[in-house]
């Protein structure tokens, strides 16, 4: 499995980490190997237990390497200045319940600002305009606990773009969403990757990181065992088998239907690819080889 092709770019985010260990004993990460580089967006996918989450708290500096090193925009964290990955990398918590803490909803995307000393009407103009930015600008008088799941993901995303991160983090973003709230957050997210923001995020839907993800990292056992393009990824069936991991629906269906070859990994892909070898009668060459056995 290939590596990133990241060329001689200078990555936004680089973390080595040789191993993190929980209080308990229980290794959450070993020999890490991260970089994460401008303008693109990185899918972590793995099962329970993996250390995806582990990761993604590392890329902030929420979590620090026992042995290795994070380096953020350039500079190498440490503990006296672990604030400059928190501000550079923005992290959207799995609960946003975790990160929503003031009476409405524009006091808590103005928070982060507040801590870093800015106030007045510059900072509620920056809130109005993050919380415009993921079309949540209707909730900024809401009470921020009795707002939906996906209304309350919108908000947490306003709340680290308001501070103008370079790399937004987000742990399972569609977790608990029904679908239609799912692809709310979902246009969000690929709306602020197009905005010129590097977005990392860990998800167990295979669909959508097929979807959003310019590469996928396969973690297994604290680590991540294999990262490519999903094209690449989701048909390295040894590689899936490894993490626990079955293709997307979207990769069986192309593999059931015989166009395989050019490896689909979205729903588009695969409806072209079926348009382009039907016959009038809508069937595939596979299909009618098939019918004849």
């Amino acid at each position: 499995m290939s590596t990133d092709r990241s060329g001689d770019r200078t990555p936004s985010v680089d973390l080595r980490c040789e191993a993190h260990t929980y209080p308990d004993g229980t290794v959450g990460m070993h020999e890490v190997d991260l970089s994460v580089y401008p303008d693109e967006v990185v899918a972590l996918v793995g099962g329970n237990g993996a250390g995806k989450s582990t990761l993604l708290e590392h890329l902030n500096a929420t979590l620090v390497p026992e042995e290795g090193e994070l380096v953020v925009s350039g500079t190498e964290i440490t503990e006296e200045n672990r604030v400059h990955a928190r501000k550079e990398v923005g992290f959207v918590f799995q609960d946003a319940d975790t990160q929503l803490v003031a009476p409405t909803v524009l006091d808590d995307v103005l928070f982060g600002l507040q801590n870093y000393g800015m106030g007045g009407e510059s900072a509620e103009k920056r809130a109005r305009e993050a919380l415009a930015t993921v079309d949540a600008a209707h909730l900024e008088g809401r009470v921020p606990h009795y707002l939906s799941g996906g209304e309350k993901r919108l908000v947490s995303l306003a709340g680290v773009l308001v501070l103008e991160p370079s790399v937004v983090v987000l742990d399972e973003p569609l977790a608990g969403l029904d679908p239609e709230r799912s692809r709310l957050v979902a246009e969000r997210i690929r709306q602020v990757h197009q905005g010129g923001i590097s977005v990392v995020l860990s998800t167990h839907d295979l669909e959508f990181a097929a979807e959003i993800a310019d590469r996928v990292c396969v973690m297994a056992d604290g680590n991540i065992v294999g990262t490519g393009p999903p094209a690449e990824v989701f048909y390295d069936d040894a590689l899936l088998r490894e993490a626990n991991l079955h293709p997307p629906h979207t990769v069986r269906i192309a593999r059931t239907a015989g166009v395989d070859a050019t490896r689909p990994v979205t729903e588009a892909d695969l409806a072209a690819l079926l348009r382009d070898g039907a016959d009038g009668s809508g069937r595939t060459a596979a299909a009618d080889d098939r019918g004849r056995e």
